[in-house]
């Protein structure tokens, strides 16, 4: 059993903001799948269902970004997930506009939601997907960048970029990690 994790915040007011790169392929994932993700458990939304004949549980956290830890080790210890089996996707701010980058483990960086990730499950050792959305062009515009509304002209580039990354899953699932880096990074 895969738990596929999107890192963003509660919906409604944060839907169109980069730092919810990681909801936005969930939900692209759980269309295309047809998977509810509105049941709630361990503050998160999460659904279960069948991509490629694997058994997932789909999951958005709602702890908001820098509490993300806290939902998805309830959801591993629950569900028995091998760290293995965990794929994460989140915003980078260190990527291109645009780009996707697969990596089978590594650090936090300087990703809050990530770092909560680590600290929370004591490990490094998961997928994760990484959606870039450029750096702003004033560093201390940070919280604003990441959490303000997508302007019009970028809203298609990182569009694509989560279908990237919703293949991006299938592609893992289907293939294994090593053939999905080969074939998106």
């Amino acid at each position: 059993m895969y738990l596929i994790v999107g890192l963003g915040n509660p919906e409604e007011d944060y839907s169109k903001t980069r730092h919810n790169m990681g909801f936005n392929t969930i939900n692209k994932l759980a269309k295309q799948y047809e998977i509810k993700v509105n049941k709630n458990k361990f503050n998160g939304l999460y659904g279960t269902g069948i991509i490629e004949n694997q058994k997932v549980v789909l999951l958005k956290p709602q702890t908001y970004m820098n509490l993300s830890g806290d939902s998805i080790v309830e959801f591993v210890n629950f569900y028995k997930i091998d760290f293995k089996d965990i794929i994460l996707i989140y915003d980078d701010i260190d990527l291109d506009k645009g780009s996707v980058k697969i990596r089978k483990k590594g650090g936090a960086g300087t990703h809050n939601g990530m770092k909560s990730v680590v600290e929370r499950l004591g490990t490094t050792d998961f997928a994760r997907i990484r959606v870039g959305i450029g750096m702003p062009e004033h560093k201390e515009d940070l919280i604003n960048y990441v959490l303000g509304h997508i302007p019009e002209d970028e809203q298609e580039i990182l569009d694509k970029a989560t279908t990237l990354a919703k293949d991006a899953i299938i592609e893992i699932i289907k293939n294994g990690i090593d053939n999905a880096m080969n074939k998106i990074n």
